[in-house]
């Protein structure tokens, strides 16, 4: 176990201290010592000896927790059941208990107050606090849904009943993950014939954590020849995850790879990988994240570690929030950031979450081109050295000055303070919006881009807290969705050859899959490409007879010709072309012939855009005579809270969306007759199954696009990719924005970053 680097984290405590060292205070002894499986159950008990002050009556302790903890919450008042606490003084004064959710600053968000009343406690005396006391019947305590190589219990004491609660001691306790229920094979996308690639592989236990690989042999194949894949392949054993590396196409081609077992049993299926000829590679990345020396889990190397050799990343960044950089872990972000970074095979950019309130302008990520640059925070909201607070930048327009000679990108989020890209704008440093994180999903924030004019690419990460950049799963807690990804479509894998994309928006995101899309419009011999926005100052267009996603061309004519080329990991469901907010085609993938007896039931949307937009769906679907023949759920990720067949007719929900979606699919008998009932408070509706047809139906539930969809499905769908050639009429005038929406049968999307049509500056076409 690794308790993080105090020097590192940002954290102000009280002043005022009765004494000279924690110990006066009190000493603490834990147990369990040994590691302890996610979600398991487990008494975890707390020895506490009183200091030489003494606790005096009404003085107190506290054991608290990080924000990301999402185990079970502590309970007094039923012994039988899980997550019973308990505390006893040796010398029998009684103990009150308190549960606290905000008990402290952050990241110590969950805690224990434990008071005495009716007495004291003198030096020596002792307290045992029980976490999970299953004296009464009660089965323990449950732990967290992801594993963390050292989840810190702090102790913190109030020992003159003052109301200031001092930090004396800490506690450690190593969670591992679950056994083995999945394997991932990771291929890249797209690469140039004759460029080396890798395949990654790693088991996952059912909430997604990779799992500790065990030596046994398994094999590999493709179908088509691959140069340097091996057949067998014997796992190392004790690491999370494992690369197939200087592997290479000759030729164009796609493939398609299988793990499987030594008996042959196919273990899981790559992603489509495509070579081919031209400028750009796609290189995948994650590059919004946090680790332990902040608001989430494990230390720093172990964030990196992980986006490299268990996500199989190409590109990262750490994004802690400002208002917690130390100026010590300032330096090591950037001094890991180098030590991580090579050239051809792992980029990562030095960078930091700008952390202001929204009203200010909200969260922004920083990404430097070059490591060393200075950090402009948006307050010192944690940091207890104020030597630089006048290097702050407090609002969007004060960093956005701060930062207006680096070479540096900006994205806006929405993560716990929602991005105001009203606020303030440069063009220069503000490249992209995010549009998908654990988060939710936030489609909102392009239409917000599109009516200020602003021309932004758009990406999608993982804003992960977990330790597991790249994939990062939701678990229990208020986070709703699986991790974006972003695809980078660069000539080379390195800090220039990402950093052009980013700036010329050549790149996508998607919902966590590695989708190959592509975007191409055919400009005509009189095409133009701006290589930068030409609001921002004059610049030179370049001819160009085609422009691909990101791009700022000028507009060829009333229409725009358009290349479409998805290939997905599973059967495509949507493939939608927008113009701004507009969908203007709706690219067939079936017809109302091939409709079958499956309904799919999504719910979506969020509260509204700020911190609580969790929408909580809870209620029954039923059919009064059709009966359910077979049932599936997609984006269901809390195994806890799901969607569930009751009966024959009937379905349960229970499910959490934070601008994303939820859903099931049901198989009927009789799939026609009768009718659908949904009870949730949210909706309340009979539909009539003999109505559901190609288009689908749309229940509002206010909010923030929140509603429940209704649709009828073919039984089955085989169309993994698409290739077509469509014509669109433009606007006359003003920016048209065009871009692409896809959809997955298991529910991924990806969207494109638009290829913005505009008017032509006539002083400055060339």
């Amino acid at each position: 176990m690794t308790a993080i680097t105090q020097s590192h984290m940002g954290e102000v405590w009280p002043q005022a201290e009765p004494g000279r060292d924690g110990a006066h205070y009190a000493t603490l002894r834990f147990s369990p010592g040994t590691p302890c499986q996610v979600r398991s159950f487990q008494t975890l008990k707390f020895d506490i000896t009183v200091g030489e002050f003494g606790l005096d009556d009404t003085g107190a302790i506290k054991i608290v927790q990080r924000w990301t903890y999402d185990g079970g919450a502590l309970q007094t008042h039923d012994p039988g059941a899980m997550n019973y606490v308990t505390a006893r003084a040796s010398n029998g004064v009684e103990m009150e208990l308190d549960i606290e959710r905000y008990p402290h600053q952050r990241p110590w968000y969950n805690g224990l107050r434990v008071t005495v009343k009716r007495g004291y406690l003198s030096p020596g005396d002792t307290i045992q606090v029980l976490f999970g006391d299953t004296s009464q019947g009660g089965p323990g305590y449950r732990l967290q849904t992801f594993p963390e190589r050292y989840h810190e219990f702090r102790l913190l004491v109030d020992a003159c009943a003052t109301g200031v609660f001092l930090p004396v001691a800490s506690c450690g306790l190593d969670i591992v993950p679950g056994p083995a229920v999945r394997w991932v094979l990771a291929a890249p996308t797209l690469r140039r014939p004759g460029e080396p690639f890798a395949l990654g592989l790693r088991a996952e236990d059912q909430w997604g954590n990779a799992c500790i690989l065990e030596p046994h042999e398994v094999q590999l194949r493709a179908n088509g020849p691959v140069i340097g894949l091996p057949q067998k392949l014997r796992l190392e054993a004790g690491s999370l995850g494992q690369s197939i590396e200087n592997l290479r196409l000759e030729g164009e081609g796609e493939r398609v790879f299988e793990l499987l077992d030594a008996a042959g049993q196919v273990l899981a299926r790559s992603n489509p990988l495509r070579v081919q000829d031209g400028p750009f590679s796609a290189y995948w990345g994650d590059l919004h994240g946090q680790s332990g020396e902040t608001v989430g889990i494990n230390p720093l190397q172990d964030y990196f570690e992980f986006a490299r050799d268990v996500a199989f990343l190409d590109v990262t960044s750490h994004q802690a929030n400002d208002f917690q950089i130390t100026k010590d872990f300032w330096r090591e972000i950037n001094t890991q950031s180098d030590r991580f970074n090579q050239d051809g095979r792992f980029t990562v950019f030095p960078g930091y979450e700008w952390s202001g309130n929204t009203p200010v302008g909200g969260d922004h990520n920083v990404f430097f081109r070059h490591s060393g640059r200075a950090i402009h925070r948006s307050s010192h909201a944690l940091l207890a050295d104020r030597s630089d607070i006048d290097s702050d930048a407090p609002t969007l327009e004060a960093l956005f000055e701060a930062l207006a000679d680096e070479d540096c990108v900006l994205y806006a989020h929405i993560g716990g303070r929602p991005a105001d890209i009203s606020r303030a704008h440069d063009g220069r440093l503000r490249t992209a919006v995010e549009l998908h994180s654990d988060w939710g999903s936030f489609e909102w924030l392009m239409a917000d881009a599109f009516a200020l004019g602003q021309r932004v690419g758009l990406v999608c990460n993982s804003d992960g807290h977990k330790g597991a950049p790249g994939a990062c799963y939701p678990g229990a807690s208020e986070f709703g969705a699986y991790s974006g990804l972003t695809c980078f479509l660069a000539t080379e894998l390195s800090r220039d050859g990402i950093f052009e994309a980013m700036r010329r928006r050549h790149h996508y995101g998607t919902t966590g899959c590695r989708m190959q899309l592509a975007l191409t419009a055919q400009l005509g011999a009189q095409g133009l490409v701006y290589r930068r926005d030409p609001a921002l100052g004059p610049v030179q267009a370049e001819p160009a007879d085609r422009a691909i996603m990101g791009d700022i061309v000028a507009r060829p004519g009333p229409q725009l010709t358009l290349e479409i080329n998805v290939t997905a990991h599973a059967p495509l469901l949507k493939v939608q072309v927008l113009n701004g907010t507009q969908i203007v085609a709706n690219l067939p993938l079936y017809e109302a012939a091939d409709l079958g007896d499956r309904l799919r039931i999504v719910c979506q949307g969020a509260e509204y855009r700020g911190r609580g937009r969790q929408v909580h769906w809870q209620g029954q679907l039923h059919f009064d005579l059709a009966e359910i023949t077979g049932f599936s759920k997609f984006n269901a990720w809390n195994l806890e809270r799901n969607f569930v067949q009751q009966d024959p007719q009937s379905v349960a929900l229970d499910t959490i969306t934070t601008g994303n979606f939820s859903g099931c699919d049901v198989w009927l008998s009789g799939s026609h007759e009768g009718k659908l009932s949904i009870d949730t408070p949210l909706v309340q509706a009979q539909l009539a199954l003999a109505e559901l047809g190609l288009e689908e139906r749309r229940l509002e539930a206010g909010g923030l696009d929140r509603c429940i969809r209704v649709m009828r499905l073919p039984d089955h769908l085989e169309t993994c990719a698409l290739r077509q050639t469509i014509s669109l009429d433009l606007h006359d005038r003003g920016d048209n924005q065009i871009w692409l929406r896809v959809e997955t049968e298991d529910g991924f999307v990806a969207w494109s970053s638009p290829i913005y049509v505009i008017d032509p500056p006539e002083t400055l076409s060339g």
